[in-house]
């Protein structure tokens, strides 16, 4: 067992469930020791809308997840999504200074690359290179040693907004937490869910959570695309809801027990009861009826993703087909309905790569959980915690100031 220093959290802030996964490095990857999970307050589409009430719910998911793991949780890796992520590809060219390439070349590259304007109200998470390209001969994953004069990058950049990362790591850190970096959650789904084949071959990942969903696009082993659309379960439990009638929580609860994608998957057309609102009696509706609310839904999260892909001309590059994850994904029938619409081969994803309590997390709502936890695994953790881009001009002279004289110390 890992010192409990050594524990890696991963805190995957939810539009309707808060779940902290704690993982102990071991020599042939990672265990997992402890997950909490707690319905989610103060979110909508994936960004805070009430601080005091995600702080409390990131408590009470924590609380249960020290429990099971007999240990105290201080540093997490934070999970971020929304509408407002926004995501490009980028390009840079430097001259080999020895002919040869050294670490330096390939970060004077990248930060070629990386040398985009990037409005104020944005911050940069991820800078993920896809390839490098030495004297014109590209798919290079690894160019340090080779010899060549002219060394080019081709990066996938992932920026946010300020005002959204910052309140996340408010949240966590008003909850007693440090946050050691904020990640891409379609990049965490993606760490638990896919395997190397499928990234090498072309696959597409969609993570349908409850707030958003999240589309990642994988080829030549490699990130292609990402995009965060805003809309999710929670929307399919409010258009029940609605059209039955009937509360939100018994919306979301009839949709996972009776719910199907389309009426047509439907074996039998039963009869079940949904409780009304205003304290009136329990009405008998049709199981079809419920399903033709849903359909339209499903439909529509999944034809905006397929138009997504569409727009990045990446219709073609997904031979390995569809990966579904996400809780809302877990719904009878969305892998059928996804094949018609992708016209693709289209699985489940699952967790994996992980031991410990893997049986317990080896659902698709922990996908994105567990992600963290093994992108966590993956880093450096040396650097305590992820600071937000500071927004003061004078902040930002000062900083500047303080590491020119330290040049000369």
């Amino acid at each position: 067992m890992a010192k409990k220093e050594d524990l890696i959290v991963g805190l995957d802030i939810g539009t309707t469930k808060i779940c902290v996964i704690v993982a102990a490095p071991t020599n042939g990857g990672i265990d997992i020791v402890g997950i909490g999970t707690h319905p989610s307050r103060g979110l909508r589409k994936g960004v805070v809308v009430d601080i005091d009430a995600t702080v409390d719910s990131i408590k009470h998911a924590v609380e249960e997840a020290e429990l099971m793991a007999d240990c105290e949780i201080s540093s997490v890796y934070a999970g971020i999504a929304g509408s407002h992520i926004r995501a490009f590809n980028s390009h840079g060219v430097v001259a080999v200074k020895d002919r040869e390439v050294s670490p330096s070349d390939v970060k004077r590259v990248i930060d070629a690359a990386k040398a985009v304007s990037i409005p104020m109200d944005r911050e940069v998470i991820h800078v993920i290179p896809q390839e490098f390209i030495i004297d014109d001969q590209d798919g290079i994953r690894e160019p340090l040693g080779m010899s060549g004069v002219r060394l080019e990058a081709k990066i996938h950049i992932v920026t946010a907004a300020v005002t959204s990362a910052q309140n996340i790591v408010k949240c966590a850190n008003k909850a007693g937490l440090n946050v050691m970096d904020i990640v891409l959650e379609p990049l965490a789904s993606a760490e638990a869910c896919l395997a190397e084949d499928e990234r090498d071959l072309g696959v597409c990942l969609i993570d349908i959570g409850g707030g958003t969903t999240d589309v990642a696009v994988y080829a030549e082993g490699s990130i292609k695309h990402t995009s965060v659309l805003g809309l999710g379960g929670a929307h399919v439990s409010n258009d029940i809801a609605v059209g039955l009638r009937t509360p939100f929580d018994e919306a979301e609860r009839v949709k996972k027990k009776f719910g199907v994608a389309a009426a047509r998957f439907l074996g039998g057309d039963d009869v079940i009861s949904v409780p009304s609102v205003g304290g009136r009696r329990p009405r008998e509706v049709s199981r079809k009826l419920l399903c033709e609310i849903i359909e339209p839904r499903i439909d529509e999260i999944l034809t905006l993703a397929r138009q997504s892909l569409a727009k990045e001309g990446l219709e073609d590059r997904i031979p390995s087909g569809v990966v579904l994850t996400g809780g809302c994904s877990a719904l009878d029938g969305v892998a059928d309905l996804a094949e018609e619409i992708f016209e693709t081969p289209v699985r489940h994803g699952i967790p994996s790569r992980v031991g410990g309590l893997q049986d317990v997390v080896r659902g698709p709502m922990y996908a994105t959980g567990v992600g963290l936890v093994l992108f966590g695994a993956s880093q450096d953790r040396e650097n305590t915690r992820f600071r937000i881009r500071d927004d003061s001009i004078f902040g930002r002279v000062k900083q500047r100031m303080r590491d020119w004289f330290f040049q000369f110390e």
